[in-house]
């Protein structure tokens, strides 16, 4: 299994938006939930946004209403379009495919399957 594939993300002033890809690989796309985590500096791993493979969505509080995680079968990726970036958003960017959604909502992630991260700086 090769891993996933991140890319898009920088140094942005707070305010400013930045889309993040992740590539999946595999012939199995439209029938994977993926997500992002990430993780601020000195901090653990935390859920961003994931998304079931039938396009169901689910958001962490602190990003509602100004990230969006979505998919693109043709391209087997998917994005993270943030907006209104914060100081607090700052962290390193990990995608996460293959992952379980439960009943409740909450998303397992794939402890195999992670991408190797990318960093997000934003600036105030």
């Amino acid at each position: 299994q090769v891993q996933p594939m991140e890319s898009g993300g920088g140094l942005v002033q707070a305010g400013g938006s930045l889309r993040l890809s992740c590539q999946a690989s595999g012939n199995d796309f439209s029938r994977i939930s993926m997500a992002w985590y990430r993780q601020p500096p000195g901090k653990e791993r935390e859920l961003v946004a994931a998304i079931h493979f039938t396009g169901g969505t689910k958001y962490a509080d602190s990003v509602k209403g100004r990230f969006t995680i979505s998919r693109d079968g043709a391209k087997n990726t998917v994005y993270l379009q943030m907006n209104s970036l914060k100081d607090e958003d700052t962290a390193v960017y990990y995608c996460n495919t293959r992952g379980t959604f439960i009943n409740s909502g909450r998303y397992f992630p794939n402890l195999r399957s992670w991408g190797q991260g990318t960093q997000v700086t934003v600036s105030s």
